[in-house]
C-alpha cells in the first residue's frame, strides 16, 4: 500500500469519526437537558471513571495513554456543551461602567519619578498621585478607600511576572480595571563626582536588577534590594560612599543624581505592564481582556483538562501565571488573562462552569489596555 492510499484510508475514517462524534455530542445534549429536568449534577465522576476504565481495557498497550486521553478530552467537550445548555441563562458578574477623566487619588509605590508614576500618568492625567513606600502600602490604602485606584506592575518583557504583585492580588479583595505598557530605559546614577570606576555597589528593586543583570556583572557590582527604583535613587542622593542606583533618568534628575551610564538593561526593548486596581469591578468601554484566578485539584491532567474548556468554548488564552500556596504540599493557584467580553454568552457560561467545579475560583476583572 503507497502513501496515498494510506492518506486515503486515514480520510475516510476521520470523516466516521467527525459523524460519530457529532453523534455522541448531539447525544450528551440529551442527558443534559435530562439532568437540567431532573435536578442532576452535571459532574458524575462514577460514570467517567467507568468510561476510562473500559478504555485502558480495550486498548492495546501502546494506544492506552492516547486513547485515555480522547476519551477524557471528549468527556471534558461534553461536560462543557452540557453546562453550555444547563447555565445558558447565566449572566457575567456585575461591574460598574469607569471612566478614567474623572480625578481621583491614586495609590502608588515609591516616589516621584518611579515606573509606577510614570504608569499613574499613562492611565489619566486627572490622577492625583499618592506615594506609598511599598506595594502592599498600596493595596492597604485601595482596600480602606483612602485612595481609588493603586497601580503596580505585574510582569516585565525581560524579568518576567512581578511575584509580589500576584501574591498581593490573592491576598487582598481588589479588581484588576485596566492595564497599560511602560516602556523602560533604565540608568545607573550616583552623587556628583563619583565615577563609574569607583562603583561597587548598586541599590534598586529585584526586577531592575535582574534586567540589567549583564551589566551588573561586568562592572562587578554588588546588587542590593530596594522597595522601588525611585527609593533606591532617594537613598543613594543621601548616602555618603561611592554607591549607585538603577532607576529611570526623570528620577536620578529630581534626586540630582548624575548619570554616568544609559541604557543598561540586557535588553534593548524592555516594558513592564503595569495594572490598575480598585475595590470596585470597574469595567470600561471596549473591555476585551478578562483575567480569573482559580485553583486545581490534586489530579493527572487537571490543568490540560480545564485548558480544554477554553477550546472549547472558542476563547483565547492569552496569559497563564502560576504561584505557591503557602504552607500546603506545593499547591499553586492558577492566574489566567483571556480574550473576551462580559457580554459574550460563552464568557458567562464558561466563568459559572469554572466556579461550580473549582473549590477555588475568583474574578478578578474585565478591562483594556491603556495606549
Amino acid at each position: 500500500m503507497d502513501l496515498n492510499e494510506l492518506r486515503q484510508g486515514i480520510n475516510e475514517i476521520d470523516a466516521q469519526i467527525e459523524e460519530l462524534f457529532k453523534r455522541r455530542m448531539e447525544l450528551c445534549i440529551g442527558v443534559a437537558e435530562y439532568k437540567q429536568e431532573k435536578g442532576l449534577p452535571v459532574f458524575q465522576g462514577g460514570r467517567e471513571k467507568e468510561i476510562l476504565e473500559r478504555v485502558s481495557r480495550d486498548m492495546p498497550d501502546w494506544l492506552r495513554g492516547g486513547g485515555n486521553v480522547l476519551f477524557t478530552t471528549m468527556m471534558d467537550i461534553s461536560k462543557t456543551l452540557q453546562f453550555q445548555r444547563i447555565f445558558s441563562d447565566r449572566t457575567a458578574p456585575e461591574t460598574v461602567p469607569l471612566d478614567l477623566s474623572e480625578a481621583a487619588v491614586c495609590a502608588v509605590p515609591g516616589i516621584s519619578g518611579s515606573y509606577s508614576h510614570f504608569a499613574c500618568r499613562k492611565f489619566s492625567g486627572s490622577f492625583e498621585p499618592r506615594f506609598y513606600p511599598s506595594f502592599r502600602e498600596v493595596f492597604k490604602a485601595v482596600e480602606s478607600g483612602e485612595t481609588k485606584f493603586g497601580v503596580l506592575p505585574i510582569v516585565n518583557s525581560t524579568a518576567g511576572s512581578v511575584g509580589l504583585t500576584y501574591e498581593l492580588l490573592k491576598e487582598y479583595e481588589l479588581m484588576i480595571c485596566a492595564t497599560c505598557k511602560v516602556k523602560i530605559s533604565h540608568c545607573l546614577a550616583v552623587r556628583k563626582g563619583v565615577k563609574l570606576e569607583n562603583v561597587r555597589e548598586v541599590w534598586s528593586h529585584d526586577q531592575a536588577l535582574m534586567q540589567c543583570s549583564r551589566f551588573i556583572g561586568e562592572h562587578s557590582l554588588r546588587p542590593h534590594l530596594s522597595e522601588n527604583t525611585s527609593l533606591a535613587a532617594e537613598f543613594v542622593a543621601g548616602a555618603e560612599g561611592p554607591y549607585a542606583a538603577i532607576c529611570s533618568e526623570e528620577c536620578a534628575k529630581e534626586r540630582g543624581l548624575e548619570i554616568i551610564a544609559r541604557g543598561i538593561a540586557d535588553a534593548d526593548k524592555n516594558a513592564t505592564r503595569f495594572i490598575l486596581v480598585s475595590k470596585q469591578a470597574f469595567c470600561p468601554e471596549g473591555a476585551d481582556i478578562i483575567s480569573v484566578s482559580l485553583a486545581l485539584p490534586h489530579q493527572s491532567s487537571s490543568l490540560y483538562r480545564m485548558l480544554t474548556k477554553f477550546s472549547a468554548a472558542g476563547l483565547n488564552l492569552t496569559m497563564i501565571e502560576s504561584r505557591p500556596i503557602a504552607n500546603t504540599d506545593f499547591d499553586v493557584v492558577f492566574y489566567l488573562d483571556f480574550e473576551g467580553s462580559l457580554s459574550s454568552p460563552p464568557v458567562a457560561r464558561l466563568m459559572a462552569e469554572l466556579e461550580y467545579e473549582l473549590s477555588y475560583f475568583r474574578f478578578l476583572g474585565s478591562y483594556k489596555e491603556i495606549k
